[in-house]
C-alpha cells in the first residue's frame, strides 16, 4: 500500500466516524419524518421494479420498509442482502414482512432461509455520499464487489440524510458510482451517469 493510499483510508475512516456520529443524534421523531420524506421521493422518481434490495435499517439509517409495502401492491418482490461469506458479493433473499430473520456475523437482520433472487434495483444507504454519485458504506466493500460483478447491473439508488453530503468522498478504483442519490430533500442523478 502506498502512502498515498493509506492517507486515503486514513482520510476516509476518519470520514465514516464522523458521519456515523452525525446521524446517530438524530432523533426518533425527525428520523421518522425524513425517512418518510426519502420514500416520496423515492415513489416520484423510480417506476416499482420487479424485484428491490433494500438494507435492513441498522445505526440510524433512512427507514424504507413501507417504500416496500406499497411496491409489494404493485407486484414488486422485496430481498434483503446476504453474506455468504467475507470479500465475496452479495447475494439476495426474498422478504416478506412474515420472512423470520436472523442476525449475520455483522449484527444485520437477514433472512434464515428462502430463495435467491436476482435485483432490477438495490437501495443502498449511505454514510456519506457526493455529488458525483459515490457512497462510503461501512468499509467492507461489499455493494461495490457485488455491482461490479452483476451483470446486468440492478438501478443503483442510494439513500441517506442530507446532513452526511459531503464534497468529495476520495473515491477509490474499486467504488462503484450510483445511478441515483435519493434524500429528504429529493433525488437526483450524478453527472456522467
Amino acid at each position: 500500500m502506498t502512502e498515498r493510499s493509506e492517507d486515503n483510508t486514513a482520510r476516509r475512516r476518519a470520514m465514516r466516524q464522523a458521519m456515523l456520529a452525525r446521524r446517530e443524534k438524530i432523533d426518533a421523531a425527525t428520523h421518522a419524518g425524513l425517512s418518510a420524506r426519502i420514500v416520496e421521493h423515492l415513489q416520484t422518481a423510480l417506476q416499482a421494479p420487479k424485484i428491490a434490495v433494500f438494507c435492513w435499517p441498522i445505526k440510524n439509517e433512512p427507514d424504507v420498509r413501507a417504500l416496500l409495502e406499497i411496491w409489494a401492491a404493485s407486484g414488486t418482490l422485496a430481498a434483503l442482502p446476504v453474506v455468504l461469506e467475507a470479500a465475496a458479493p452479495l447475494a439476495f433473499r426474498l422478504w416478506t414482512p412474515a420472512t423470520p430473520l436472523i442476525e449475520d456475523r455483522y449484527g444485520i437482520p437477514t433472512p434464515a432461509s428462502g430463495d435467491f433472487v436476482a435485483p432490477d434495483l438495490i437501495l443502498l444507504p449511505l454514510n456519506a455520499f457526493d455529488r458525483q454519485g459515490y457512497r462510503l458504506g461501512y468499509g467492507g466493500g461489499f455493494f461495490d464487489r457485488t455491482l461490479a460483478t452483476l451483470s446486468p447491473r440492478p438501478l443503483a439508488v442510494g439513500i441517506g440524510f442530507e446532513i452526511n453530503r459531503v464534497d468529495n468522498i476520495w473515491p477509490e478504483q474499486h467504488d462503484q458510482q450510483l445511478d441515483w442519490i435519493v434524500t429528504e430533500n429529493g433525488a437526483f442523478r450524478p453527472a456522467g451517469v
